[in-house]
């Protein structure tokens, strides 16, 4: 898996994602991104800031209408929106730091809050909590299938997990870079250009 990451690196570089000022703010940016492109999640971030609203204290007290017209251009701007209220509140009860938790108690409480699914929690974990925990996306997947690997959640966590070294900064980007040449190749069809060829493929895994 490392080779793979070497190619995508060397295709498009570090990319020093997930772009936010703070950790409150890759949290809100994990639950606007549900269904949605990341530019519209960038307008909703921008409308919050403007409000004063980036901060778990002031979402977490602020009227629930006045958060869907901040976000509405994200869609599902009535689940998002209670959504927000919820991780506000759970953030203001963890003092505003969820990094100091151990990854396994920290995601078992995200998956326990209304609309945090395990992709959700898992890029909390690892963007705005510095947790070693792999994103699987659909982008994620689909590049797995260009290698030969298909399975569960879980089942592909475990496999990157395994395979690459335990590293919070290497996991960011790895994902990142996933996503970037996903974007570029696989989502305009460019399958003819694509750089992970068939030396690539691992083979069926039996899991």
């Amino acid at each position: 898996m490392m080779d793979l990451y070497k190619k995508l690196f060397l295709k498009f570089g570090n990319q020093n994602w997930w772009p936010a000022d703070t950790p409150f703010e890759v949290a809100v940016g994990a639950i606007l991104t549900q269904q949605t492109k990341w530019e519209s999640v960038e307008r909703a971030i921008a409308n919050l800031k403007q409000a004063g609203l980036l901060h778990p204290h002031a979402l977490a007290a602020a009227d629930q209408e006045t958060i869907k017209e901040q976000i509405r251009c994200t869609g599902f701007y009535h689940q998002k929106s209670e959504r927000l209220l919820i991780i506000a509140k759970y953030f203001t009860e963890n003092n505003n730091d969820i990094s100091k938790k151990p990854l396994k108690e920290l995601q078992r409480e995200l998956l326990e809050l209304k609309g945090v699914g395990r992709e959700t929690a898992d890029s909390i974990l690892l963007y705005a909590a510095d947790k070693p925990c792999f994103v699987i996306d659909a982008y994620t997947r689909q590049v797995c299938k260009c290698i030969g690997i298909e399975g569960s959640y879980q089942q592909l966590q475990q496999h990157f997990e395994q395979h690459i070294p335990a590293d919070v900064e290497l996991y960011k980007n790895y994902h990142a870079l996933i996503v970037v040449y996903a974007k570029e190749y696989c989502n305009k069809k460019r399958c003819d250009e694509c750089i992970i060829n068939s030396t690539d493929r691992i083979g069926r895994i039996d899991w």
